[in-house]
């Protein structure tokens, strides 16, 4: 987010900022360098976790609470949508007050509101704490990977930034393995202990090793484009998750999403007409920051979208225990996080151009071997999806983010992070928002015609919540509970395979587009 000044060009704006001088990476010795690294390292976990271990814990906490389909899917999304609603600000604050103080008290609201949800059962208080988590993970993520690109000289940043893709990544999947094993011992909400405990090692980390610095020559803080951006991502995210239980033709869902489609325009014109913009939209013209930007929107679309999606199938239909269902998953950072240290290599070799749209095609054919699993879990097919998926995305995430942040200087990565991340948090509040969508509406047009033979009271709830299904309530039907098991497992499963292959489609789009739009040179 280069600030533009008169008539000023984005490319002519990076260009002149590029000569103002990077903070602390060439005063960093290589052992202080290292801690750094690990810190954020932890710190990003922290808050990638909060999303990929919460979807383990997703079907025990439906069953104890009661929670329905959407109100899970808020319970999830809550947090992503004040994420990627924030972050462009958040990123804004850590430039002009100092990425360490910024990180600092993003850690402290992210692990106070994670120790307030280890003690409540009310999915509504859960919703409104995952959006306070949220705001404490949108000053978290963005001064990560700022920390990192200004702490590490120009010739070791692509590998420092492989280290931090691949946590992104992988940290997802460890994070399903944490809270797997903590539900095999304990309640749901021991979770929620898990992300107060990493935001403590996080805290004390960055205290200790982290070095102060910020952007000497800040822009003023864009208050009204920070609103108008929060606006535009929840009120689209609303929409899209409200639909199906409220109907797409329903007052509040036409609103919801208007309302965010005309958010999302006024904060483009605005941005347009400040001398100092939050983030300039012309700065998407520059190849590698539109496409890179383009290319994470669309991975994590479809990554969050399948974890959200996975993990309640594995348990709901296959009946797997979280722990199960997590260590399903776990040959996923191993294919993933190998190759997104090499992928800055080749992307030297053979570009972002070919590296990228390659990534994210193979991610797309892992999606549609995936929307292949039946009711009866066929280990290969499983594998064989997130082999192909954990490939593509190491593949294309490393160069996306490289590619954005090399389209900004220095003393400008707290908004090339907050851009990324903002990229990478819409892309899974959408695939959450819309992937769950086709899962519910999905599920309640399958099981439509059991629910219909059922009392009224059991027949909202059947069509509210497949979680319902698997309660005492229903088992107490006796052989009269066979068929409607077997119908919501069945339809669930049809909502799964269907959001897999609207995931992959999306894939594609996305490849070609980024084929057309990536820099014609190799990176670096």
């Amino acid at each position: 987010m280069v600030p533009s000044t008169g008539a000023s060009s984005p490319t002519t704006a990076t260009t002149t900022a590029a000569a103002e001088p990077s903070s602390a990476a060439a005063v960093l010795a290589p052992r202080r360098q290292r801690l750094v690294l690990a810190v954020m390292g932890v710190s990003l976990m922290t808050v990638v976790s909060a999303v990929s271990g919460l979807n383990v814990a997703l079907p025990s906490l439906a069953r104890d609470t009661g929670a329905s389909q959407t109100e899970l899917t808020w319970i999830v999304d809550a947090y992503t949508v004040v994420f990627a609603g924030l972050l462009l600000f958040a990123g804004a604050l850590g430039d002009r007050y100092g990425r360490k103080g910024i990180l600092v008290v993003g850690l402290l609201v992210f692990g106070a509101a994670a120790a307030g949800a280890t003690v409540t059962s009310d999915p509504q208080v859960l919703v409104a704490l995952r959006a306070l988590m949220g705001v404490g993970a949108a000053a978290i993520m963005p001064t990560t990977l700022s920390v990192i690109t200004t702490s590490f000289p120009e010739s070791e940043r692509p590998r420092a930034i492989g280290v931090w893709v691949g946590i992104a990544g992988g940290g997802a999947v460890l994070g399903l393995f944490g809270a797997g094993l903590l539900l095999e011992w304990f309640d749901w909400n021991s979770f929620f202990a898990l992300n107060v405990v990493l935001a403590t090692l996080g805290l004390v980390g960055t205290l200790a090793v982290v070095p102060a610095s910020r952007d000497p020559h800040a822009p003023p803080l864009d208050v009204v484009g920070a609103l108008l951006s929060l606006v535009a991502v929840g009120g689209v995210v609303f929409g899209v998750i409200e639909g199906p239980g409220r109907g797409w033709s329903d007052g509040v869902t036409v609103a919801a999403l208007a309302a965010g489609l005309v958010a999302g325009a006024a904060f483009v014109g605005w941005e347009l007409r400040r001398p100092a913009p939050m983030l300039d939209p012309r700065l998407f013209r520059l190849r590698g920051f539109g496409s890179g930007t383009l290319s994470i929107t669309a991975q994590f679309f479809a990554a969050f979208g399948f974890f959200f999606a996975v993990l309640q199938y594995l348990q709901f239909v296959v009946g797997l225990s979280p722990l199960q269902a997590a260590l399903r998953l776990l040959p996923l950072p191993f294919v993933m996080v190998p190759l997104a240290r090499t992928a800055p290599l080749l992307a030297r070799r053979v570009g972002f151009r070919r590296l990228g749209p390659a990534g994210l095609l193979l991610m797309a054919s892992g999606f549609v071997v995936l929307s292949r699993l039946d009711v009866e879990l066929s280990y290969p097919v499983l594998l064989g999806g997130l082999v192909l998926f954990g490939a593509g995305m190491g593949l294309a995430g490393t160069p996306a983010t490289t590619a954005i942040t090399e389209s900004l200087p220095p003393a400008k990565q707290g908004v090339a992070s907050a851009v990324n991340d903002t990229a990478r948090e819409l892309g899974s509040a959408l695939g959450i928002a819309v992937l769950g969508s086709v899962i519910n509406q999905t599920y309640r047009d399958g099981v439509a015609d059991v629910a219909s033979r059922l009392p009224a009271e059991a027949a909202e709830h059947v069509r509210a919540s497949v979680a319902f299904t698997q309660s005492p309530a229903v088992a107490r039907l006796g052989d009269a509970a066979r068929p409607v098991v077997d119908a919501a497992r069945a339809a669930f499963l049809d909502g799964v395979s269907t959001a897999m292959l609207a995931a992959a489609v999306f894939l594609v789009v996305a490849a070609v587009v980024v084929l057309v739009r990536s820099p014609r040179v190799p990176q670096g």
